[in-house]
């Protein structure tokens, strides 16, 4: 579903991604994990179309969109839950979610997708009526999910979706993450927390410095010695 090949995205005369191959196959649940700065981040917002890389190609569904702007991207299926939420804090929680569903002119079809928002997060339904500058950390959170679902993405990219929460409520969004993956969603997930990320994903990548280190299955990574002594604390 996504091939990565080459990829180069610089800010200025820094260097952030350099030149790195990655491949996520259609329903598969694939982890991008590395330290503080490695270059994570900046590698999803040039996936989403939120950066133009310097260099190298990005193939989605065997169509090259590299450089193409994030509205085009997200028509096509492919959807960013950014690190921090990014949610419309002075618009209500219904307002939000009908933000990711702006592309889209199907009324009926908003309107069930909305009310399966609200089934997989009952929260929200009690919040909908709420400015969603209001929330909670994982209120937001699930809002920041539910508003990516909204467009219908068959690729949804996941930036930090534990940074900052409660273990119990990061144990909720990971259970909701495993239920959007049954139904069918291919997933690419960066995540602070490596061992919940393997824990739950298929394959993964190791990212130092902006490159690629290290890439296998998630079961083959979590014991892996290297990996363990980094990012696992032993």
């Amino acid at each position: 579903m996504l091939q990565v090949a080459g990829l180069k995205v610089a800010y200025g005369g820094i260097v952030a991604v350099k030149g790195i191959d990655l491949a996520v196959g259609a329903g598969e649940r694939v982890t991008l994990i590395g330290a503080n700065g490695a270059g994570k981040t900046t590698t999803l917002k040039a996936l989403a179309g939120l950066c133009r890389p310097a260099s190298g190609r990005i193939l989605y569904n065997e169509r090259d969109v590299t450089g193409l702007p994030a509205y085009r991207l997200v028509r096509q299926g492919l959807a960013l839950v950014p690190e921090g939420r990014g949610v419309f804090g002075r618009l209500t929680v219904a307002e939000n979610l009908m933000m990711g569903a702006y592309c889209r002119s199907d009324r009926r079809n908003i309107e069930l997708d909305c009310a399966r928002i609200f089934d997989l997060f009952p929260r929200l339904a009690e919040r909908r009526r709420q400015i969603a500058g209001t929330l909670s950390g994982g209120e937001q959170q699930m809002l920041a999910i539910g508003r990516a679902l909204m467009s219908r993405p068959k690729l949804l990219l996941l930036d930090e979706p534990s940074m900052g929460l409660a273990p119990i409520m990061v144990q909720k969004i990971f259970e909701t993450i495993k239920m959007i993956s049954a139904e069918g969603v291919t997933l690419l997930l960066v995540e602070q927390n490596a061992k919940l990320a393997l824990e739950v994903c298929d394959r993964g990548y190791v990212m130092e410095s902006g490159a690629i280190s290290l890439a296998g299955k998630a079961s083959d990574l979590l014991v892996n010695p290297l990996v363990r002594q980094a990012y696992l604390g032993e």
